[in-house]
């Protein structure tokens, strides 16, 4: 589990052109009425990019990031482990979390889609190892000065695992035991992402690409008729490169990467994605996987399930399951990709 999420502030209505990079990538001369407008903001400890495809109408423009900031707030409000108002800080906080304790709808969703990842990676995604990434220094607790020994992990290991966990759908509830801290951080902001894109569909909005923080969904195509088109970074700390360029048509995509948030302690290098089997940060040569799904919950989710697991691993298990996913690896010469069948297609160059 990786950043948490802040309260977001209101939306800001951009210009008419797409100020993403891979946006840019695209380019675009329009002839039509129609135009691509920018609503983007900060949340959840990062930035969310909304690009809508429609006429020149700002008073619509208006009320759809005002609608954007309302469905990103909810989403917050529930799911956020940094306020401790959100529902799901007030059932961590909850002493006795053996009685059912009634949730949301949507925390519901998210939970349940998170057991099904749990299950489908052999538990390489579990959102209950929260205790370990706040024991490594990459939650909402502060960086602790020294790196966590084996006792103190063991400890914490002996206490959580996704299967302690109990959902009942009707009415929705939750309860654990014993007593465990959730983490969505890792599934939440695909499911902001679809929050988003299912608002703009309710809304009428077509044709559109909605980016939070690197998770992103996309649906119709650009008023000259091209699809959207995404590029696939190549992992290199304090650098923006493209590898792979994309065109994943009504799908959507997310990326987990170890190359940006980790820090460095007595010459080691502690990346923020955590093992949940053995409570250590991954040690791998896998440098970033991106998954294409259906949904942005689940591509969030298997993007992390896979950079834990590693290479081998991550992509046995995906042609298996026929998941669209492409692997950066480090080699002894730079970096290696690779990607699985299903993944092909996406592919523009």
């Amino acid at each position: 589990m990786t950043s948490g999420m802040t309260r977001p502030v209101r939306a800001v209505v951009a210009g008419a052109f797409l100020a993403l990079a891979f946006a840019a990538l695209a380019g675009c001369s329009f002839e039509s009425e129609q135009k691509v407008w920018e609503i983007s903001g900060p949340v959840f400890g990062t930035r969310y990019h909304i690009n809508v495809v429609m006429e020149d109408d700002q008073a619509r423009l208006e009320s759809l990031a005002s609608g954007i900031e309302k469905v990103l707030e909810e989403v917050d409000a529930s799911m956020s482990t940094w306020r401790p108002d959100s529902e799901l800080s007030r059932f961590n906080s909850l002493t006795d979390q053996s009685e059912w304790t009634e949730i949301s709808p949507a925390l519901y969703k998210v939970l349940e889609r998170a057991r099904e990842i749990s299950l489908l990676t052999d538990g390489a995604f579990d959102i209950t190892v929260g205790p370990v990434v706040n024991l490594w220094g990459f939650g909402p607790e502060a960086r602790p000065e020294k790196v966590p020994g084996d006792e103190k992990l063991a400890s914490v290991l002996d206490a959580i695992g996704y299967q302690k966990i109990e959902l009942k759908d009707q009415p929705p509830s939750l309860r654990a035991d014993p007593r465990q801290y959730v983490d969505l951080s890792a599934i939440a902001k695909g499911y902001g992402v679809d929050a988003v894109a299912s608002f703009l569909a309710e809304e009428g909005i077509s044709a559109y690409l909605v980016e939070i923080g690197g998770e992103v969904s996309v649906k119709g195509r650009k008023p000259d008729g091209d699809f959207w088109r995404l590029a696939i970074e190549r992992p290199v700390s304090g650098q923006r490169q493209v590898d792979r360029v994309v065109a994943i048509g009504n799908r959507a995509m997310a990326t987990s990467g170890d190359y940006r948030n980790y820090y460095e302690s007595g010459g080691e290098r502690f990346s923020h994605t955590i093992d949940p089997k053995d409570g250590r940060p991954i040690d791998h040569n896998l440098a970033s996987v991106t998954v294409v799904a259906n949904d942005c919950m689940t591509a969030d989710a298997l993007a992390t399930a896979f950079n834990v697991m590693g290479p081998e691993k991550a992509k046995a298990l995906a042609v298996r399951e026929n998941i669209a996913a492409y692997f950066i690896v480090r080699g002894e010469d730079g970096f290696e990709t690779d990607f699985t069948p299903a993944f092909s297609s996406f592919l523009t160059q």
